[in-house]
């Protein structure tokens, strides 16, 4: 246990400075980026096929996918929008680091985009620790996984930028306390900007879309 403390802290600080480098070189190109986490189903997907057709004709998109394996997320990316997609297999790791997200960059032109969305791999826990570069994380929670994750993995929801609260059109068909929810939300990340959305029915997608064009103009 005493070795395994520095080697895990010597992992994180050699994957910090490669996410710096991934952050000059995505300023470097004008390039906002954005690292979107979830658990598995949550919906990561579904708010890019959702965000894409939304902001195809106002910013050049390109999206980087990570899954353990198939390139079905990044098919789904290009069918909705992006200009570029660039899929990431990590082949059974459960999150995506910098050196990944390095190695994606580099199959992209990133003079050629404004806005870059990575989807990160479905996981409430690994995403958390590991920076990438990009200018802001955003987490979407789903209100089928229930009303008690902020409690539950508070790493995860402590570290984020802006919350996503999807699948909202089930909240009269399933028990989840939004007013506990958001309790443990504020408690682990007092004032985070949250968007309650429905990618079903679309209930809420134009707030989110306007933080988006707002950050990219920044």
């Amino acid at each position: 246990m005493t070795q395994r403390i520095p080697v895990v802290e010597n992992i994180l600080n050699a994957n910090d400075r490669l996410a710096e480098e991934n952050r000059a070189r995505l300023d470097s190109a004008g390039v906002f980026a954005i690292n979107l986490m979830a658990s598995p189903g949550a919906g990561k997907t579904s708010m890019i096929e959702q965000t894409l057709p939304r902001l195809k004709d106002r910013l050049r998109i390109a999206a980087v996918d990570g899954d353990i394996a198939t390139s079905i997320d990044a098919d789904r990316a290009a069918a909705a929008g992006a200009l570029a997609s660039v899929q990431i297999n990590t082949g059974g790791e459960c999150h995506l680091d910098a050196v990944m997200l390095q190695g994606a960059l580099n199959q992209l032109d990133l003079t050629q985009f404004d806005l870059l969305i990575v989807e990160n791999v479905g996981n409430l826990v690994c995403p958390a620790s590991f920076k990438l570069g990009t200018h802001k994380s955003i987490l979407v929670a789903s209100v089928p996984e229930g009303d008690d994750k902020p409690y539950k993995y508070p790493g995860m929801y402590r570290g984020v930028d802006a919350l996503i609260i999807n699948k909202i059109d089930l909240l009269p068909y399933i028990p989840f306390k939004m007013d506990y929810f958001q309790r443990g939300v504020e408690a682990l990340n007092p004032g985070v900007i949250t968007f309650p959305i429905s990618c079903r029915t679309g209930e809420g997608l134009d707030a989110w879309i306007d933080w988006l064009l707002q950050n990219v103009k920044r």
